[in-house]
């Protein structure tokens, strides 16, 4: 087998039905800027980019043949380096918290769970 010298994800998608309640949400929570983009009907919210920086970037998307979903799908994590610092954002952001930071164990740092304005699960990473 060999190994690979990319990162395996390269993109990532988050349906929602409101793009604007999206947008607002993300940027409170991460302290950023997503700019919206109308590609004839597909409407895509695209996160900030860091070229040659490890990680991949992605879009909010909406579009009928995108659906929400708080138990179905992938799970997300985005990272951090202090969970506590977002979610202390969330509900002030209109989201939820599902599970509060939380310890992985065996030195892979630290996780959370939140409920978007779009009804996503999604999760937070941090080392410390």
């Amino acid at each position: 087998m060999r190994g690979v010298d990319y990162n395996m994800v390269g993109w990532f998608e988050i349906p929602v039905t409101d793009m604007e309640r999206a947008r607002k949400f993300y940027e409170t929570v991460f302290d950023i800027k997503i700019s919206v983009h109308d590609l004839d009907g597909l409407i895509m919210g695209w996160f900030p980019d860091a070229p040659n920086k490890s990680g991949a970037s992605g879009s909010l998307v909406q579009h009928e043949m995108y659906n929400t979903s708080p138990t179905h799908g992938p799970l997300l994590y985005f990272s951090s380096k202090d969970v506590n610092i977002e979610l202390a954002r969330v509900e002030e952001a209109g989201g939820m918290i599902l599970k509060k930071k939380t310890e992985i164990g065996e030195g892979h740092g630290f996780m959370a769970l939140i409920q978007d304005t779009e009804n996503n699960r999604m999760a937070l990473h941090s080392r410390s």
